[in-house]
């Protein structure tokens, strides 16, 4: 059965959605079964892959939580061979207020990836910037939330509610629910405060928080332009490295031992 990560901070421009975007592809190009399932409205990550965000579109995740669709419906194939997509689009926007009334809401999403599960390695859920019903289904079906944390002076603003919200979803929905790790993203080390901010992170999680730090990187920000990922626009940069690093710590954590398809430097 798939491991399920929720990407999750409500404080927006942490990196959450080119987390889920890259550490997606470098857990593909390991050859694991990879879906990433995209539940922000804005549907960046869904055209981080180049796919279609029209409103149009059939068969996106609102149509599985709204609509009782069969998420199979709505996977697509990704340019990366051990990758899919959930795209999402515009019509998530309206989905709080049309869950509210439904039974059991916090359970949806859970019970849509019960018929997915088995044929992926790993899901990867892109959370929108929020605490609403949309992140807490997602952490309700999720196994652990990866929480970025940009490398700046407000990091830690926040962070308290939605530990907080982690704390309540462990004890009255989803008992498993674990912290994943915390990554700094946006990381200078050029900068003074950039070293303080990760001291500071370090001080709070502790353990949890990876080694790996997301460098700034120019390719990083241009990649989504050209709806591709980083390691399939710039494979040799820093942001391809970081990521790759990063899949590498979850892979350690998890006991896999499986080699990436492109080397490090």
């Amino acid at each position: 059965m798939g491991r399920v990560i929720a990407i999750a901070n409500q404080k927006g421009g942490v990196g959450k959605t080119t987390t889920s975007v890259n550490i997606a592809a470098s857990i593909a190009i390991s050859e694991f079964r990879t879906l990433l399932i995209d539940i922000d409205p804005q549907a960046n990550a869904t055209s981080g892959f180049g796919l279609e965000t029209e409103d149009e579109i059939e068969n996106t995740f609102y149509h599985v939580m709204v609509q009782g669709g069969d998420i199979k419906d709505a996977i697509r194939p990704s340019k990366l061979e051990y990758l899919d997509v959930v795209p999402s689009n515009v019509n998530l926007v309206g989905m709080e207020v049309e869950l509210v009334n439904m039974q059991e809401r916090e359970y949806v999403m859970q019970k849509a990836l019960k018929g997915v599960r088995d044929n992926y390695d790993y899901i990867i859920i892109d959370c929108p910037p929020s605490l609403g019903l949309i992140t807490l289904n997602s952490l309700t079906a999720a196994d652990s939330v990866l929480i970025p944390v940009q490398a700046e002076y407000y990091a830690l603003e926040g962070l308290g509610k939605l530990l907080n919200t982690i704390s309540i979803v462990r004890k009255h929905l989803n008992p498993r629910l674990e912290i994943e790790g915390v990554l700094l993203t946006m990381f200078d080390s050029r900068l003074r405060l950039a070293g303080q901010v990760a001291e500071e992170v370090k001080k709070f999680f502790k353990d949890k928080v990876y080694k790996t730090y997301i460098r700034r990187n120019v390719r990083l920000s241009e990649a989504p332009s050209h709806g591709l990922p980083a390691l399939l626009y710039d494979a040799q940069s820093l942001g391809s490295k970081d990521y790759l690093d990063l899949a590498q710590e979850i892979f350690n954590k998890d006991g896999n031992i499986r080699k990436f398809k492109i080397r490090q430097q």
